[in-house]
């Protein structure tokens, strides 16, 4: 049964999209825009990947239906705007999402943008159709997507086999974009096509990120910039030099740690730096299915011996939160409230007595002293990931386990994670969206390829779906507790710390904002604009 579309919300949301297109005064066109870039993206194709390598460059060459607005800080139900579509509604029990699309869109080929992409974008992501993605890291989003239809080619439907109100939030994040059916995915990881501000113009491993301004792009008056160039700079330090130096206009997002940021600013007081939290967390991931890691005591001892205050003193600077899977408060909905948090294991501050607790589990497994386990950490070889992985082994160290650390390539890792061919890792999470129904399902679900531990309980996934299908976000909320203090007795994925990161630019570079519950939202870049 068809359903009447919240025309009102519809139209407001049209003549926001049409004001916010619109040139400002004080606005100006042209310039290349330069960033820096921390490592060779794994390929340009968003819904392959699970990292920002890939996200950060390649948003802007891509629209989504809708999208969280990008002059707000906070990814919210409530900040959604239009992007291809021009209005949307749901049925009367939320099972049926319906859009109206803008018309005359084109891809940067030229062909014309229908709802047979919108279709074929999520037939791929639920394999459906015949071609394959090589890696299909959220396709446990969609696990409640039944099928998608389209009504002529400017209206399609998202059919839900239950309940889902959030289900419009996923498709507002910058991993939902909408793909082509007359590109081949293989041809997205090397040349993406889109319909976004930008086109891609190439992409040299070590070297470069070059993306030009679309001319034809369907909102009026935008983009801005002519274009925008990422150079791959693997240095932490180097990166910063140069963007001192004024080589760069803004340094890579999120980015920078609490002390990179205070070299920037120490060097170029002028800087703009913001430090934001970005949704994510450091993480011990532990292969459950490698032994002796298969013993549960042993994954319980690990968790113990953690020293969350030795990380947010060394690699925090003070500004790490504690928290579970969810995005602790005040800047995430859903985290766990702090009288919660302390009751878990290991987040007690007394850590000589967690760590007491953890070598007696680790004698009466036979290790001690006298006989201590050698393991390997897997981490990946980026300044962010590595630097908490040294602090880890030493931590280990203090529960008879000998570890060494090895560093994988961005190109690999996730791969080598996803089919689980480590031992232990050293992990950063960050979620495309905060909201449980991200999290959970892509996260923690049997199955999921981004279930980094195979961590299952099919009885708690009956709590993901129920706290999924719930409209009363209070009472959603206390259940979503309920399932993160689960996870973290479970020691499915143990949390060490969510992190602050900063990102800077000089002060010509306009329109521009970090988004505080997401490192990959706030891409797009439409509006950004330099005044030098």
């Amino acid at each position: 049964m068809r359903r009447t579309f919240h025309t009102l919300t519809g139209v407001v949301s049209v003549l926001a999209l049409a004001v916010t297109a619109l040139p400002a005064f004080a606005q100006k066109s042209g310039g290349i825009l330069k960033s820096t870039h921390r490592d060779n993206p794994p390929s340009a194709s968003p819904h392959e990947e699970a990292t920002s390598g890939t996200q950060t460059p390649f948003m802007a060459v891509f629209n989504n239906l809708v999208m969280f607005k990008q002059d707000e800080r906070i990814n919210s139900m409530e900040n959604i705007v239009p992007d291809l579509a021009k209005s949307w509604a749901w049925n009367a029990d939320k099972t049926a999402l319906t859009f109206v699309l803008n018309e005359g869109v084109k891809w940067h080929d030229g062909k014309p943008f229908t709802s047979a992409d919108v279709k074929c974008t999520w037939d791929l992501l639920t394999e459906k159709r015949p071609e394959k993605l090589r890696k299909n890291p959220r396709q446990a989003w969609y696990s409640n997507l039944d099928n998608v239809t389209t009504n002529g080619d400017y209206e399609v439907t998202f059919n839900l086999k239950r309940t889902q109100p959030a289900f419009i939030a996923l498709l507002a994040a910058g991993y939902s974009p909408v793909y082509s059916c007359h590109v081949p995915p293989a041809k997205m990881r090397t040349h993406p096509i889109g319909t976004g501000p930008f086109k891609f113009v190439a992409m040299k491993m070590n070297e470069s990120i070059k993306l030009t301004k679309n001319k034809e792009y369907f909102k009026p008056g935008l983009p801005y910039l002519d274009g925008i160039e990422y150079t791959i700079i693997k240095s932490p330090a180097t990166r910063n030099l140069a963007f001192v130096a004024g080589n760069f206009d803004m340094t890579y997002g999120y980015d920078l740690t609490p002390q990179l940021m205070e070299d920037v600013k120490s060097q170029d007081p002028n800087a703009v730096c913001e430090l934001v939290t970005a949704a994510g967390a450091g993480n011990l991931i532990v292969n459950r299915d490698s032994p002796p890691f298969d013993n549960a005591e042993i994954r319980r001892a690990m968790a113990l011996t953690i020293d969350r205050a030795s990380f947010n003193t060394i690699i925090g600077r003070g500004t790490n939160r504690d928290g579970g899977a969810m995005l602790p408060p005040p800047e995430g909905v859903w985290g766990l409230p702090p009288e919660m948090l302390k009751t878990l294991p290991g987040y007690d501050p007394d850590v000589a007595k967690n760590r007491a607790e953890a070598r007696k589990i680790m004698e009466a497994q036979g290790y001690g002293p006298e006989k201590r386990l050698p393991i390997r950490v897997a981490t990946r070889n980026v300044g962010v990931y590595k630097d908490p992985g040294v602090l880890l082994i030493d931590q280990l160290r203090e529960i008879y386990m000998d570890a060494t650390l090895e560093t994988i390539e961005t190109a690999n890792w996730f791969g080598m994670v996803a089919r689980k061919d480590y031992q232990v890792g050293m992990n950063l999470t960050a979620s495309g969206v905060d909201d449980p129904d991200a999290m959970f399902f892509e996260n923690y679900a049997c199955g999921s390829e981004r279930n980094y531990t195979g961590y299952c309980n099919p009885e708690l996934e009956k709590l993901f779906v129920q706290q999924s299908m719930m409209s009363d976000q209070e009472a959603r909320k206390k259940l979503v507790w309920e399932i993160d203090m689960k996870l973290q007795l479970d020691g499915a994925r143990p949390i060490i710390y969510h992190f602050q990161w900063a990102t800077c630019w000089h002060p010509y570079v306009h329109g521009l904002k970090m988004m505080t519950n997401s490192m990959y939202n706030g891409w797009r870049l439409e509006e950004v604009w330099m005044d030098k």
